[in-house]
């Protein structure tokens, strides 16, 4: 009997793949469907807790149709930027679906960030206007720049306006991401002025249990669409209350969620982004609405993702195989 293989992607190895922005959001587009049409196999994500508001989640999902199976096991440590560290780390292992047998093992920091930032793109899809030319980022770190790169990716983007509590980590962002995507992105001195003027806007700090929320009741303009990647780190309750639309990527995790401590005062989503994907429920209905897609992060999002990264690394010569 030949000896099971698996084949090791480090860090680097997976952003040497380097998988396009557009391909991120088409597999998830195609995951979301199988989702929203009940035929993905993914348990609300239990985890440990060694510090408070860090976590470390187990997060297995089965889509068929991509035929992916596997599980991500990874961390998110508030305070790890103050030890040079990163806030989010991890690994990812994929299994044969006909077998069991674990065929790839990748690291899924650069996985985690893309696919975060493809998934508010998709939300968007369905429920930003078509026309929107003007994002507000707050937090300039990973997610503000793959959310902002999944954003230019389907809407008209000119302008946006950028906010971090770091003025250096600001300027940086500005500076980078201007040059990456050719748009013109202006740092702000305070929340208000990342919000107020725009078409899209994207929160993305830590998610925290007890959070102080900056955004308020019309900040957020009519017609304007607000991606909390956060969870409601960033919302008041008054400026949750006023939205015509909530959504998010999945109920069942939403609720666990919310058995836990969390969402105690936003309004329960009318649909999640399986539902509107597969158009069992309807998007944006009006250019006046104000609507929020708050994303809560899933396994299906990782198991779209990981199975053409190994693809593109086997194509390539990328890795390490190894024996099981």
């Amino acid at each position: 009997m030949t000896q099971p293989q698996l084949l090791y992607l480090s860090r680097l190895d997976v952003e040497k793949v380097a998988l396009d922005m557009p391909t991120i959001i088409n597999l998830l587009s195609a995951a979301f469907k199988e989702k929203g049409e009940g035929r993905v196999e993914m348990p609300p994500k239990p985890g440990v807790h060694t510090q408070p508001d860090a976590f470390i989640h187990a997060m297995p999902a089965f889509i068929p149709s991509l035929r992916s199976a596997g599980i991500k096991w990874v961390s998110g440590y508030p305070e790890n930027f103050k030890r040079g560290l990163p806030y989010i780390t991890g690994l990812l292992v994929l299994n044969d679906v006909d077998t069991g047998i674990p065929y790839a093992v990748m690291d899924c920091t650069w996985i985690t960030a893309y696919r975060t930032g493809a998934a508010s793109a998709l939300s968007a899809r369905y429920l930003a206007r078509p026309e929107s030319e003007t994002v507000g980022i707050l937090a300039c770190g990973v997610q503000g720049r793959t959310n902002l790169e999944a954003m230019t990716a389907l809407f008209p983007v000119k302008r946006v306006y950028a906010y971090d509590i770091l003025s250096d980590v600001q300027g940086r962002y500005v500076e980078e991401m201007s040059q990456k995507l050719g748009v013109e992105v202006i740092g702000v001195d305070e929340p208000r002025k990342a919000v107020v003027d725009s078409d899209i806007v994207v929160t993305s700090g830590p998610i925290l249990k007890h959070p102080e929320p900056t955004i308020d009741k019309d900040w957020l303009k009519p017609g304007a669409f607000g991606s909390a990647v956060d969870f409601d780190s960033y919302w008041k309750p008054e400026a949750l209350a006023q939205m015509d639309r909530i959504a998010t990527d999945d109920h069942a995790q939403f609720l666990y969620y919310r058995s836990v401590g969390y969402f105690s005062e936003t309004p329960d989503p009318y649909s999640d982004l399986g539902e509107l994907v597969a158009g069992i429920k309807p998007g944006r209905q009006s250019s006046k609405e104000r609507i929020l897609a708050m994303n809560l992060g899933l396994a299906l999002d990782d198991m779209a993702v990981a199975p053409e990264i190994y693809r593109w690394a086997l194509e390539r010569g990328i890795g390490t195989l190894l024996q099981l």
